[in-house]
């Protein structure tokens, strides 16, 4: 399965003073890239971008479930600062088989509808 994950620096895990800054991009900002690269290569994550103007991630992440999702965005070095959110992603073919379903519903309630109400009225 896919899933589309949004992760944002806390508001409270924002960097001070210069030195902050410093060891906070050396020691979470580079390693979190580096693995992010390392996790794109092994086909665990599919596209991917730092957001530009704000300390966030957008990756798109296959993993065979949830579990393994946690564990894949728990390992990067930033998490424990940010703030993530997950949506699970289908696919194209998925989303219009769901919708022929829904088409079959929706014409069988209108010939229940019409046999229920024949006159219209």
């Amino acid at each position: 399965m896919q899933y589309l994950t949004l992760s944002r620096l806390s508001s409270s895990a924002r960097p001070v003073r210069p030195d902050e800054g410093i060891a906070f991009i050396e020691q979470l900002i580079f390693p979190t890239l580096d693995q992010c690269k390392k996790l794109q290569a092994e086909g665990r994550i599919l596209a991917r971008g730092p957001v530009s103007g704000a300390v966030a991630l957008a990756l798109i992440v296959a993993a065979e479930s949830a579990l393994e999702l946690d564990d894949l965005i728990t390992s990067l070095a930033v998490w424990p600062r940010m703030e993530t959110e997950v949506i699970p992603l289908t696919t194209f073919d998925a989303r219009r088989q769901t919708l022929l379903s829904r088409i079959e519903e929706l014409q069988t309630q209108a010939r229940e509808s019409v046999i229920s109400n024949p006159g219209g009225g």
